[in-house]
């Protein structure tokens, strides 16, 4: 497939991927609240963003972009306000943080928030257009098959720790449910540290 060091690729993707960041804070947050299906929903939209990127940086519209700063600079600002309207509808939302009535509802909007939320994150292309090449055969870089199977394995290494995150962070809903004030602070909190991650990304180069 034109890969090489594979071993090292999944330690390396491994490491980034515990690395907290705006997906952990993301799944940890849909899983205290919402419940463990909620989290792994979440997981799954953040991973399936990720394959997004993985076929773009394949096809090469990823470097198209850090070609052309305006365009670059809009998905990156795109981003940014996702990120930050979403930690200020946390913060000033009545509605409590803990969810676990109609699962049906939190599952889907939490694949769809994950999903939006990874795809308008362009470190992640810059992030996937610097390492992937690191492992692929240089006679196999115009070949999108290598980037697919990095991609994948990145996501499949996503999913699988972002799991492990939520059957742990999920095991909170139940106690954090009976405390009001419990729910409103961590809602606050929450909010607040997505304001800061978004003002973070748009304040990047």
């Amino acid at each position: 497939m034109g890969i090489i060091n594979y071993n090292t690729f999944i330690a390396t993707a491994t490491f980034f991927i515990m690395t907290p960041g705006i997906d952990t804070v993301f799944v940890l947050k849909k899983s205290i609240g919402e419940g463990r299906l909620s989290g792994i929903y979440s997981a799954l939209g953040i991973n399936s963003g990720i394959i997004f990127h993985t076929f773009f940086a394949a096809i090469g519209l990823t470097s198209l972009i850090i070609k052309y700063p305006m365009a670059f600079a809009l998905v990156k600002y795109l981003g940014a306000a996702y990120i930050i309207y979403m930690g200020f509808v946390s913060i000033i939302s009545k509605k409590p943080m803990i969810n676990l009535e109609n699962p049906n509802t939190s599952k889907n909007n939490s694949f769809t928030t994950g999903l939006i939320t990874n795809i308008l994150n362009p470190k992640n292309a810059l992030f996937f257009l610097a390492l992937f090449p690191q492992f692929i055969r240089k006679e196999s870089l115009k070949d999108p098959l290598p980037f697919l199977q990095l991609g994948l394995t990145y996501a499949l290494i996503g999913c699988v720790w972002y799991s492990l995150l939520t059957l742990f962070a999920g095991s909170f809903s139940s106690k954090i449910k009976e405390n009001p004030n419990t729910d409103l602070w961590l809602k606050k909190l929450s909010g607040i540290v997505f304001i800061i991650l978004g003002l973070q990304l748009a304040t990047s180069y």
